[in-house]
């Protein structure tokens, strides 16, 4: 990352920026695959899939189908935890337009969507003036540019939902996957019309391309692991001395990540465990000297997911902790899947009731049951998610949580779990709201009892122009 912003795109320039764009323009498509595949650039977005891997299947798919394919930028940040990609397009917002427009001539597409979500005002603006110099420039060179303003919802950020939410519907993850088939045209595009593919990445995955090609693949990996080269963008928050966003070079150990970032742990206390947003396995503290990398975190039974640390402290009760991951991932279901939604929201009132007290071992048992249930013919990963999280917890911290099932124990509330609005002042703004929002996805006194899916399938989102 930049220390300081880059106001213009004349500023950027005078740095070097538009060096990867212009060898792009001068370079095969195949050739610029292979410098991403060969520099081993992996989806700093969740997953980590090969970078190279994935334009290369989305090419392929463009040139079966006959027609252009498009680029959408997932700038739709929702993991908890998570501000790494806002502080990017704060800092720098035309490296992304430009890594955009290499991958656009990489796979052959006429268009590039930056999808964000309206309340991301400042970002949308720095965003819409970073697209209008560029074009102004003539960088686009015929790629049309739009940014997408859309909604709040933890699914926009899922691949197959952010392109249902552009093409004008709700953000409810289709079953097509978007290599093959991508923006549709608002519903108008007959099913068996031809569609080009989408190629969908995220905002630090595309900053990280114009380096590459103006570098070298070979630079791109002198920092980093063999199957994790490069730098990550991490950010820190929870119950550390201060919250932050910083880079760190992949293979650096959990805990000098949580020290050089968050300061490490507050006064006195010292740290229990080490939420990686909602989609992995609970990190104990016996494992933060694990390197952040790929293959370190997923062979402790956890991953890199957003690189979005939430750290608990010794103060912090698990059973809380639990219950607020549940609450989040529940409310946050669409309702397609209902083992996801019902289930979930099952998990969610036992583990409140459970932090108070009021379960007792059936109910408990029956808890244990449905974490092994909920993701089940799940479409996407949201419920696999519930059920990774929660049985981390319970193998990790199981006891802390059964100790509940006496009245003895002290109470507590879930703990809140929700997408960060902001870090100001060395510290993290959660999203307060989500205590009010409701599994319909309103924000109504009282529940409809309905999942969203059936009260909005067919509906003109509000956000749609």
């Amino acid at each position: 990352m930049y220390p300081s912003a880059i106001l213009s795109l004349d500023e950027y320039v005078a740095r070097g920026g538009g060096e990867g764009l212009s060898l792009a323009r001068a370079a095969e498509p195949a050739a610029i695959i292979d410098a991403v595949t060969e520099s081993g650039l992996r989806g700093r977005g969740g997953a980590g899939f090969p970078v190279g891997r994935k334009w290369q299947t989305v090419a392929e798919n463009q040139a079966a189908a006959s027609t252009p394919s498009s680029v959408v930028v997932n700038a739709a940040e929702g993991e908890p935890g998570t501000l790494k990609d806002r502080t990017i397009l704060r800092r720098n917002p035309y490296v992304v337009v430009q890594g955009a427009l290499v991958a656009a001539r990489a796979v052959g597409a006429d268009l590039v969507v930056f999808a964000t979500k309206r309340s991301f005002e400042g970002e949308v603006e720095r965003v819409r003036a970073a697209v209008e110099e560029a074009e102004a420039n003539g960088w686009n060179d015929g790629v049309e540019m739009v940014v997408y303003e859309g909604p709040d919802e933890y699914l926009y950020g899922e691949e197959s939902a952010l392109l249902e939410t552009v093409d004008g519907r709700w953000p409810f993850p289709r079953v097509v996957t978007t290599f093959r088939r991508g923006l549709l045209g608002n519903g108008a595009t007959p099913t068996d019309a031809p569609v080009g593919p989408a190629l969908v990445n995220n905002t630090e995955s595309l900053a990280n391309v114009p380096r590459i090609l103006s570098r070298g693949p070979a630079w791109f990996r002198t920092v980093g692991t063999e199957k994790s080269p490069g730098t990550i963008v991490c950010t820190v928050t929870g119950y550390t001395q201060r919250h932050g966003v910083g880079e760190v070079r992949m293979g650096t150990p959990l805990s000098e990540v949580i020290d050089e970032i968050g300061g490490g742990p507050r006064d006195g206390r010292r740290i229990k465990a080490v939420m990686s947003g909602v989609a992995n396995g609970i990190i104990p503290a016996s494992k933060l000297d694990t390197p952040v990398t790929y293959e370190d975190l997923s062979a402790i039974g956890s991953g890199v997911g957003s690189a979005g640390f939430i750290v608990f402290d010794d103060t912090v009760d698990m059973a809380a902790v639990a219950a607020g991951v549940a609450r989040f991932l529940a409310v946050e279901s669409c309702g397609q899947c209902l083992p996801c939604k019902l289930d979930g929201m099952a998990l969610a009132d036992l583990l409140t009731r459970l932090g108070y007290s009021n379960l007792q071992q059936t109910d408990y048992d029956v808890m244990r049951r449905r974490v092994a249930d909920v993701a089940d013919r799940a479409r996407c990963f949201l419920a696999v998610q519930q059920q990774v999280v929660l049985a981390s917890i319970l193998e990790h911290f199981g006891d802390e949580l059964s100790d509940h099932l006496s009245p003895d124990a002290g109470p507590v509330s879930p703990e809140l779990i929700s997408e960060l609005i902001d870090i100001r002042g060395g510290r993290a703004i959660l999203d307060t709201r989500h205590w009010d929002k409701q599994p319909d996805w309103t924000y109504n006194k009282t529940y409809s009892g309905t999942v969203p899916v059936e009260l909005y399938a067919g509906k003109r989102p509000p956000w749609r122009a």
